[in-house]
């Protein structure tokens, strides 16, 4: 074979394997039920403008999509009710579409036009999501990113979830994470479609919500002795070390974390694990401990208070359970799940079901605890 001939060969492997390659640049998570790949793009003009139906259900799509052309690509982006002179047009479903339900959508790219229609604004939001996932990385940046070529490639997706619960859970007990790290959260639950957010607010180590008709849950279950390292791996705080960590949200701020993932499709599920797990309970009313006269219940550090070298199941080292043999527990009970449901619109309260040990060493013979992860 002549040296030139072997040379165009070499050439076209490149361009195949480049094309193959740029064919697989196109990354959705989760992936769509289907994507139609054509040729060619479309570029997004210097003023964009945006046709989507107006109210309260569709404003957080409308401030998501001018936030996010502005920032990075630099466009004027301009929204007005006029499909015709639309670059990028939303829109509802007047007759419903049965197969993509209430969170799919349809995404159309034309070579001078953007479409994403659903059933409902849910399906909207997870269309622009899609959206920006086939913009440049570069999308992400929070200011102006300049020599990047703002384009999309002709496509046509449908897509609709293939399970109606996806959700995460955070751990806001045992570290505590600020208002607007829970919000940093949603948002980026809502960039990979996720709508459950699964919230743990109680644990040995803090009670991180204001139960009003309790109020000591929060001016001592929320604050334990800072210690850093490795979990499980401290020694016992002295009875007298300050109470230098944690933190709680107040029902305000509650309400407005709640009404800020609703706006993203997240429904919140809050957790109050009980009845093992509950340190911090027992250190704000040790007269629900089975064995409230111990003086041993505080919020734990992180510390041991379970032995785990019994060759099996962990033995309690100190009573970290809500005694059920004790009528004010129910009560107590009665009064922090009234507060929590009203709280939160989702229908559900997620109890843990955590089972502590009801012996304490040097009081009563061992007990097995037993789920105590």
């Amino acid at each position: 074979m002549k040296p030139s001939i072997i040379s165009l060969a070499l050439v076209l492997c490149w361009i195949a394997g480049f094309a193959q390659q740029t064919e697989r640049n196109i990354f959705i998570i989760p992936e769509p039920v289907s994507l139609l790949k054509k040729g060619g793009h479309f570029v997004l003009p210097d003023e964009v403008v945006i046709s989507i139906p107006s109210g309260k259900e569709t404003a957080y799509v409308t401030g998501m999509l001018k936030e996010k052309l502005s920032l990075a690509p630099g466009k004027k982006v301009i929204v007005r009710n006029d499909k015709t002179s639309a670059d990028i047009e939303l829109s509802l479903n007047k007759m419903k579409d049965a197969v993509i339900g209430e969170e799919g959508y349809t995404l159309e790219v034309a070579p001078r036009k953007i479409t994403i229609s659903a059933n409902k604004p849910a399906g909207l939001i997870y269309g622009v999501q899609t959206l920006f996932q086939l913009l440049p990385p570069q999308i992400e940046s929070s200011k102006r990113v300049e020599n990047v070529s703002w384009q999309v490639p002709i496509m046509e997706i449908t897509d609709y979830p293939r399970v109606g619960w996806r959700g995460l859970m955070l751990d806001v007990s045992r570290h505590f994470f600020t208002v607007n790290e829970v919000k940093q959260y949603y948002d980026n639950m809502v960039k990979y479609k996720y709508n459950m957010f699964h919230w743990h607010l109680t644990d040995d180590e803090g009670c991180r919500i204001e139960i009003k008709s309790l109020p000591k849950l929060t001016e001592e279950g929320a604050w334990r002795t800072e210690q850093t390292g490795w979990f499980g791996g401290f020694s016992q705080p002295e009875p007298d070390a300050p109470k230098n960590y944690g933190g709680f949200y107040t029902q305000e701020e509650i309400k407005e974390v709640v009404r800020y993932a609703m706006e993203r499709n997240i429904q919140v599920m809050p957790e109050i694990d009980v009845p093992g797990h509950s340190s911090a309970a027992l250190a704000a009313y040790p007269e629900l401990a089975c064995f409230p006269e111990s003086g041993d219940h505080f919020v734990r550090t992180g510390a041991p208070f379970l032995d785990w070298n019994t060759g099996g199941r962990p033995v309690a080292i100190y009573e970290n359970t809500l005694c059920p043999a004790n009528e004010n527990v129910y009560i107590f009970m009665d009064k922090v799940l009234t507060e929590v449901a009203a709280l939160f619109p989702f229908p559900y309260i997620h109890t843990g079901g955590g089972r502590g040990a009801l012996y304490v060493l040097g009081k009563e013979p061992r007990r097995e605890a037993a789920d105590e992860a």
